[in-house]
């Protein structure tokens, strides 16, 4: 099989589209024969094979232990048992011997399998990788400690649980000594090898890893050994902090260097310990010595950016406690405005060029931040943690230098435009306590009058012309500005700034109109149509514009997603102003979709684009409902591309709004152009995509609701069953099992259903009995509920528990004691409590059936006042025009993932549309029961639970 791999492999290297997908197409089928994975590592680690092949057959295997090696319930293992044993048992040795490229795929191999197994299925990884640590071959050490770093680096963003630190404790247990022993040695030869450069970079990166593993190691509790240590660990950290050696030191002014990269995680780890540790960091005060005067001699080149950076936010953990105030006298106060924040406040050169040769990373670095953070973010922060208790004498000293930099920008405005660039961004930051950009200021300083400040320094930057000869940079930080009692002043202007000839400055002006649009008056936006009407024509035109001439090719064409988020906002407070051009902004978002459909490759911006196009669906067609089939002549073409050329990325966008489309016709039964798309949707190889799940499942339901009868009377009711067999098998995606199921009963007759109502709870009783867990468990609550409410003929309370009963006889008074009334006492989510109380309320009150003491009824009343208990959902105040995000598109093997759209989403009403209040339908159900004769057999302590 090797040889066969290794040829397929090498295939898809080729220049020919042809031979590239009949390899792919090879290896796939591979795929499923046993020992595949095997063959794989094999090839990876001969020496035989070219390295070219041996790197693209470790990408395969990482990418191939992505998708299978995690199982899921219901679905076939890919990967035999034997198979992953002695994966487990060759994967590490071979990490360490390969060559660097190889063996940072296999190290990240080693950890997703780690993810899976470790501890309780790989219970010697942790005494295995010791056990390859060696003094005399670094090679290996790298590995070895890139796999530990990329295991414990999981614990950073873990909740805490009994669970994690089980698993913490047993690595600390056996991993911690060697660690600090090793650290020594380490350290060690780096004394030894002081003039030896190519040994020296060896050692950085050695130590780098080995501070980095202390931070995870350290980063939920503070361990029993490293209390121990402390001050051997912390010596070694200040002996790097202060470590200088010109063999390390680099001629590039942009990368840093391993000097600068050890400082920096460093650094972290005193600011973890700073701000979580602090009783116990009893070397703080010398540390706080070594940053500062780390950070008073570090220069200003970019390569220094990250070590300074994260040098100031330990600055600023130390300074946000109460506790460490006497550290700050009114000197320390001044040097630090004079030696740390002004420099690190200053524009730079590098900066320029940034912002004139890469506009978007000059905006990214800017807005969100580098990976790394800023030097202005990190100054920005520590003046804010010095506001905390410093407010009075932080304000005054910055205020003297903000006075000699605006003085020094009117002595000479085109000479010293950079002074007036430091001094708005000082402006901005000690002007508010805390803020947002954009989205008006937070608990403003008292101590500064904001209105003058900004009428004397910012407005005028926004009323001059728009290319006039006010530098850009300058233009971008007045726009950054705003407080909420300034918006409706200065947005004409902020609209005018959408024309600027500089790319930054336009798009600055796109973030600002999106974001003034998105501002908040509590649960509603602020502003509506009518505040901005005269501007939207205007605004959408532009930004179509600047989108649709950004570039020629596909990635250059959705670079710049600010853009395409301020069209989707501008779209979604116009309502159905834009009916009047509605066809030619569908147009132009079909032009955009077929552009970036050829090519995907910005995320954001393609949520964006398809996000608006669900706004303008549903801003126009809802009120509009004749518009529907000109919007359907605009996008099926776009769309059966998208579905045609299997566009994973794009795949639930189209089913998310052919579904919003099919909801909104009007007439029953189901339109001709989708009937003919139902059967390819009910094809299994759509379903194998986690992505098109939730997507598809909405669609199904769409046409269910529009022609269940249709459907049956098809025999496409089958199918759609198979597929919720498939669904409910499947502990990733049975609660889609249960949504699609909800369908079902909701929307075909009962007469269609009545051949399958067995096979149907006998899958749920199956998972209940062999894999419950409480999404299991809720869902089925949820069916449950839900069958109880309906409206129909054939089906209420007595019916749904003869459904149960007709399996085994009292299956439903024995489900109810085993699983649903305990499931609903462990429910405390609010926005399902309705449906639960209305629910069994009506099978309580309504069935004859529950009358008998058999079933439980006095539990159930029990139930249903404690779920009164919990807070009502208040989705009925949520509008979902607010409730726009960013989904996380992240890489899953071959999988795409799903980024559910905002503006298509139905609100929460359902089968509750006619109950107003649920507490009261609850309350007047129980009076009319106890009236009733069945209600005259329940006695009066019950019925006291309601009192």
């Amino acid at each position: 099989m090797e040889v066969e791999i290794a040829q397929h492999i090498q295939n898809t290297l080729s220049a020919a589209l042809e031979v590239r997908k009949n390899a792919e197409s090879g290896l796939l089928s591979l795929e499923t024969k046993p020992g595949f994975c095997i063959a794989l590592l094999t090839l990876v680690g001969s020496a035989a094979v070219d390295l070219a092949t041996r790197m693209t057959c470790a990408v395969y295997f990482k990418n191939y232990v992505k998708k299978n090696w995690k199982q899921h319930e219901g679905e076939a293992d890919k990967i035999l048992p034997a198979d992953r044993v002695a994966i487990k048992t060759h994967i590490v040795d071979l990490m360490i011997t390969a060559p660097h490229s190889i063996q940072l795929q296999l190290s990240e191999a080693v950890t997703m399998i780690a993810d899976n197994d470790f501890p309780a299925q790989w219970s010697n990884l942790i005494p295995l990788l010791v056990s390859k640590l060696d003094a005399s071959n670094y090679d290996i050490n790298s590995g070895v400690l890139q796999t530990a770093h990329s295991i414990f680096k999981r614990w950073r963003h873990q909740f805490r649980s009994n669970e994690l630190f089980t698993e913490i404790n047993l690595v600390l247990t056996e991993f911690a000594a060697p660690y600090l022993a090793f650290f020594q040695a380490t350290d060690a030869l780096v004394d030894q090898n002081a003039g030896n450069p190519k040994a020296l970079a060896v050692l950085f990166n050695t130590i780098l890893l080995l501070t980095k593993i202390f931070y995870s190691m350290n980063c939920q509790d503070l361990p029993e050994f490293f209390e121990n240590n402390h001050n051997a660990c912390m010596s070694l950290f200040k002996k790097y902090l202060l470590y200088k050696n010109p063999a390390l030191e680099t001629n590039d002014d942009e990368e840093a260097g391993p000097i600068q990269k050890v400082q920096a995680s460093i650094c972290e780890i005193i600011d973890l310990y700073g701000s979580k540790y602090d009783e116990d960091f009893t070397t703080l005060p010398q540390f706080v010595e070594t940053v500062w005067g780390l950070l008073t001699t570090t220069g200003l080149e970019p390569k220094n950016d990250e070590l300074v950076s994260k040098a100031i936010g330990f600055l600023t953990s130390v300074a946000r406690p109460a506790r460490h105030k006497h550290m700050f006298s009114v000197d320390v106060l001044r040097n630090i405005c004079q030696s740390i924040i002004l420099p690190n406040m200053s524009l730079r050169e590098s900066d320029v060029e940034l912002f004139q040769d890469d506009c978007m990373e000059y905006i990214r670095r800017d807005l969100e931040g580098s990976d790394n953070g800023t030097r202005r973010g990190a100054a920005t922060d520590l003046i804010r943690g010095l506001l905390a208790h410093f407010s009075q004498e932080i304000t005054a000293i910055l205020s003297e230098y903000l006075g000699v930099l605006l003085a020094e920008y009117a002595r000479d405005q085109k000479a010293n435009w950079k002074a007036k660039d430091t001094a708005l961004y000082l402006i901005i930051a000690v002007s508010a306590k805390s803020s947002s950009l954009q989205s008006g200021v937070i608990n403003t300083n008292e101590h500064i009058n904001i209105v003058d400040v900004f009428a004397a320094n910012v407005l005028p930057d926004l009323q001059a012309p728009v290319n006039g000869p006010t530098e850009p940079i300058i233009k971008v930080d007045a726009l950054k500005y705003l407080s909420k009692s300034q918006i409706l002043e200065v947005f004409p202007f902020i609209v005018q700034h959408l024309s600027s000839a500089n790319y930054v400055v336009y798009t600055y002006a796109a973030v600002c109109v999106e974001r003034i649009l998105a501002l908040k008056s509590g649960a509603h936006a602020m502003f509506n149509k009518m505040d901005v009407q005269q501007y939207i024509q205007p605004m959408l035109l532009r930004l179509f514009a600047l989108i649709q001439d950004s570039g020629v090719s596909s990635a250059k064409f959705a670079e710049n997603d600010y853009l395409m988020k301020a069209l989707m906002r501008v779209l979604l407070i116009a309502k159905d102003d834009v009916l009047p051009y509605a066809s030619e902004i569908l147009s132009r978002l079909t032009q955009i979709i077929d552009v970036i459909s050829k090519n995907p490759s910005n995320p954001k911006f393609n949520h964006f684009a398809f996000e608006a196009v669900g706004t303008l669906i549903r801003n126009v067609c809802q009120s509009n409902a004749q518009i529907v089939a000109e919007f359907e002549q605009f996008l099926f073409p776009p769309f059966q591309g998208i579905l045609q050329q299997d566009i994973a990325e794009f795949m639930p966008y189209v089913f998310q709004l052919l579904a919003q489309m099919l909801a909104i016709h009007k007439e029953m039964g189901i339109p001709p152009a989708y009937k003919q798309m139902l059967q390819p949707l009910l094809a299994p190889a759509l379903w194998e995509s986690h992505g098109n799940i939730p997507a598809l499942v909405g669609l199904l339901g769409s046409y269910l609701s529009k022609g269940a009868a249709e459907i049956a009377a098809a025999g496409q009711l089958t199918a759609i069953l198979g597929i919720y067999h498939k669904l409910i098998s499947s502990r990733m995606n049975d609660h889609f099992g249960f949504d699609l199921i909800i369908s079902v009963y909701e929307n075909v007759p009962s007469a269609s259903l009545a051949p399958f109502h067995k096979n149907i709870l006998m899958l749920i009783l199956q998972r209940l009995k062999s894999s419950r867990t409480p999404k299991l468990v809720n869902g089925f609550l949820k069916l449950l509920a839900s069958l109880m409410i309906f409206e129909k003929e054939g089906m209420n309370p007595d019916e749904v528990i003869g459904y149960f009963d007709g399996i085994t006889p009292n299956l439903f008074r024995d489900m109810s004691q085993s699983v649903v009334l305990p499931g609903l006492a462990e429910f405390h989510q609010p926005e399902e409590r309705n449906l639960f109380v209305v629910g069994f309320t009506k099978m309580l009150t309504t069935s004859a059936t529950m009358v008998s003491d058999a079933y439980l009824p006095p539990q159930y009343c029990q139930t249903i006042v404690s779920l009164l208990k919990i807070p009502a959902a208040q989705d009925a105040d949520v509008n979902p025009e607010d409730e726009f995000y960013i989904a996380d598109v992240e890489e899953a093997g071959y999988q795409a993932s799903f980024a559910k759209l905002a503006a298509p989403s139905k609100k929460k009403t359902g089968l509750l549309a006619n109950i107003a209040d649920p507490t009261a339908y609850v309350m007047q159900s129980m009076s009319g029961f106890r009236n009733s004769p069945a209600g005259a057999r329940i006695g009066a302590e019950v019925y006291a639970l309601f009192a």
